[in-house]
Order: structure tokens, then C-alpha cells, then sequence
């Protein structure tokens, strides 16, 4: 019922109701709520390869509006593979609620981090030996008869936390003609985050024809290698990639079977284990969340916030969250130098 209010509240706002200003220029980084920071950097490090950029710890009322966390206390540390950048966040206060043991990849509160890597059997073989924990029962390399995915190698594992990443290989002629650059690196971006949604038209409805994200491919996928992939006895999914002009894809995963995947609990916050949040990237935050306002889209922020001195690189920003439940930082472009300041 909730979704349907929001399609309605969306189809009925006027067409370009936030304007130019709504376009989002640039995807992430991406956010994901860590329980012990220095932990989750070393395995981005140790064992992917990401360089480490800067930490932060922050505090005070505009960090607390913004995260909808009250008496929040925080270290925050921005680790960057090729072009693209993760941000793991440890609540020193208030504690969360940790990954739910049983979190699985239908779930509506999952979504992950595809890593490029040049060679899945290298890579496997490297996390084998850090003893990382499987989420798939090994690299999958998707069938001939898919012409939109065929070939694509993938495998899904877990971090220290619990949280679901990917490794993916694309052969020559898919994927963004970087990954396919002569190369002596194993891991070598991130290409994209994955979510799960209940409804694709729908989640449409918000990234592509309200936030102004475009559609870079689709997908429906099946079968053995899909199942062992994800996880999931049965999975049939239908794919869709959004993306910007700059930073990873947004791809949407809606499961038309197996049915019951579970929402993301009610009382979640952003000090919980399964947050995850993208920044979407803006030429005018406050007018942007306006509009979500008006079409009845959650807003976890009063509105957007300023925080003193962009110590993460921009000066406002608001929390607000699709029709899933999925976190995203609506923000200003903010500047190189204010975050490396």
C-alpha cells in the first residue's frame, strides 16, 4: 500500500517538479555502516586493494539531523579503488543492531558492491586464502543463451560484518570499456551497487524519471548459474542498471521468484549494520528534497543539513530513502580539496 501512495504522489507531481536541479550528476561514494572501522579498512586494503583517503570522526546536532541518529558519535574512513570510493562508517555511539544472521539475497534491505576484478580465478583463489566467507558456493560464468549477460563471471562473499560484496569479470565487448584496459592489477574498480526492489516500474519511477538517472542496460536472468550466484533456490530476476555521468551504476534487482523477500525492518537506522547508504550527487540538495517531500518519499533529514567545514568533502547533504527502504545521501558536489582539508 505505502508504494503504491508513493507511485501515485509521483505520477501525479508535476512533470519536472524539481527541474534541472533534480539530475543527479554523480553516484557515490557508497556508504556502509561498519561495527569496527579499522577492521573493515584493513580487509578493503589487505585483501581488495582499496587505498585509504582520510578519516573523520564527527558529532553534533547537523550530524545527527543528518543521519537521524540522536547523540550520534562517529569515525568515518573514505577508501578509494580505481575511480571509485567506499565509506565505512563505525558508530561509537549509539551502538546498532547487528546483521541479521539470517539476511539472504532476496531481501529487500540487501545490496552490495560489484568489484572488478581481471581474473576471477585469481581473485577467488586470493580471497580463499584470506579466508573470506562465501555468500555463493563458488565463481559462476553465466550461460550462452542469456545474449545480455553471457559470459559474465561473478561470486558473491561477505565482509568482516556480514555485508554482501561481488566480484565481477566482464569479457570483451560488456562493461565499461575500462575494465577491458591492459592491465597488471587484479581488482580494479568498483562498476556498480545492486539493490533489491519489489517493484522495477516503480523504483523507475523515482531514479530515472524523478532523480533523472538513465537506463544503461537490462536483464532478465535464470537459471543454475543465477541460483548458486545469488544464493537463492529459484531465482529468477529481472536487472536494471541505472547510471549517471560519473561514478558506479545503480542496478535494480526485483526477484520474480522466489516471492517473499522481507522489507527492511521499521526501526532501522543508519547505526545498524544492514545500512547501507549511496550518495547521489546534486546541483541544489535542499531544492531536490523539497520534492521528495512533496511526492511523500521518506526524508530521514529535517531537510538538507550543513555540516561545518565539509569534512566529507561537501557542505549539505540530506538522508532520504526509496521505496524499499534503500539509504541515499542527497548531496552537493562539494570539492577534492574541502575533503582531503
Amino acid at each position: 500500500m505505502r508504494r503504491l501512495l508513493l507511485v501515485l504522489a509521483l505520477l501525479l507531481a508535476p512533470a519536472g517538479a524539481a527541474g534541472q536541479d533534480a539530475a543527479v550528476a554523480a553516484v557515490g561514494p557508497v556508504g556502509i555502516t561498519v561495527a569496527d572501522v579499522e577492521r573493515s579498512a584493513a580487509f578493503f586494503a589487505d585483501v581488495l586493494g582499496f587505498e585509504r583517503l582520510f578519516e573523520r570522526e564527527l558529532a553534533g546536532d547537523e550530524f545527527e539531523r543528518l543521519q537521524g541518529v540522536f547523540a550520534a558519535r562517529a569515525v568515518v574512513v573514505r577508501m578509494r579503488l580505481g575511480g571509485e570510493e567506499v565509506e565505512l562508517t563505525q558508530y561509537l555511539a549509539p551502538r546498532g543492531r547487528a546483521m541479521p544472521e539470517d539476511s539472504r539475497g532476496n531481501d529487500l534491505w540487501f545490496q552490495h558492491l560489484a568489484i572488478v576484478v581481471s581474473d576471477l580465478d585469481r581473485a577467488y583463489a586470493h580471497l580463499r586464502r584470506h579466508r573470506v566467507e562465501h555468500a555463493s558456493a563458488g565463481p559462476q560464468r553465466l550461460p550462452q543463451w542469456n545474449p545480455d549477460a553471457a559470459g559474465i563471471g561473478a561470486f558473491y562473499f561477505r565482509d568482516p560484518d556480514g555485508h554482501f560484496l561481488e566480484l565481477i569479470e566482464f569479457p570483451p565487448g560488456k562493461g565499461d570499456p575500462r575494465w577491458q584496459e591492459p592491465t597488471d592489477r587484479l581488482f580494479l574498480g568498483i562498476d556498480h551497487t545492486a539493490i533489491v526492489v519489489g517493484d522495477t516500474d516503480a523504483s523507475l519511477r523515482f531514479y530515472r524519471d524523478l532523480l533523472g538517472l538513465r537506463v544503461a542496460g537490462t536483464s532478465e536472468n535464470w537459471g543454475a548459474e543465477q541460483e548458486r550466484l545469488n544464493g537463492v533456490f529459484g531465482a529468477r530476476l529481472r536487472i536494471t542498471t541505472l547510471r549517471a555521468s560519473r561514478g558506479p551504476g545503480l542496478e535494480l534487482l526485483e526477484y520474480l521468484a522466489p516471492a517473499g523477500g522481507r522489507p527492511r525492518p521499521a526501526a532501522a537506522r543508519a547505526n545498524d549494520l544492514l545500512h547501507w547508504q549511496t550518495d547521489l550527487v546534486v546541483s541544489e540538495p535542499e531544492r531536490v528534497v523539497e520534492t521528495l517531500f512533496a511526492v511523500r518519499v521518506d526524508v530521514v533529514s529535517p531537510g538538507a543539513v550543513s555540516l561545518e567545514g565539509a569534512p566529507l568533502g561537501f557542505r549539505r547533504a540530506a538522508l532520504a530513502a526509496d521505496f524499499d527502504g534503500h539509504a541515499l545521501r542527497i548531496r552537493d558536489s562539494g570539492s577534492p580539496e574541502e575533503a582531503s582539508r
